[in-house]
Parts: C-alpha cells; sequence; structure tokens
C-alpha cells in the first residue's frame, strides 16, 4: 500500500498521474484523514464526487501525539523542516 500526499492529490486532480491511476486500480492507495482534510479544504472540481470516492479508500490509522513526538526524537526529524501533517502521515506508516 502507499500513502499518498495531498501535493500528490493535486497534481493527479489537475493532470491525470498515470502511476497513481494505476495503483487506485490496483488497489494499492493508502488515504490519511489529514490529506482528505487538506484536499476538503482547498478549491477541488468536482469536490463533492472527489471527496466521495476517497471515502471508499483504505484509510491509514491515525498516530497519536506520542507516536509523532517519539518518531521525530528517535528519527531525529527535528530543525529538517518537515509539517507537523507530515510528521503524522510518516509516523501512520
Amino acid at each position: 500500500m502507499i500513502l499518498v500526499d495531498t501535493s500528490v492529490w493535486i497534481d493527479h486532480l489537475h493532470a491525470n498521474d498515470e502511476r497513481l491511476s494505476q495503483l487506485l486500480l490496483d488497489g494499492q492507495v493508502l488515504l490519511h484523514p489529514f490529506v482528505t482534510g487538506e484536499l476538503a479544504l482547498g478549491n477541488l472540481k468536482n469536490r463533492d464526487e472527489v471527496l466521495m470516492m476517497m471515502q471508499d479508500l483504505p484509510h491509514a490509522t491515525m498516530a497519536t501525539v506520542s507516536e509523532v513526538h517519539g518518531l521525530t526524537n528517535v528519527q531525529n526529524l527535528f530543525g529538517l523542516g518537515i509539517g507537523y501533517i507530515d510528521a503524522h502521515l510518516l509516523a501512520s506508516v
């Protein structure tokens, strides 16, 4: 399974990404609730249709705040410019 980030979804929704399309057809795409939330807050063409389709995808388990902080410390992710949402995505896989 591949956890797809918000920026990849945005690129795919603007200009079809063949690799992501194939992964979707193969059932290999994992979605994180924070990615869905970021997309829902954006200006999506066919917003309702896109968000409904995403509901049918398998969802990643959300990491707890403690798990994210632990990953940040163990992997020395602090000071690298990684955002909190991206840290959550990393911790969820």
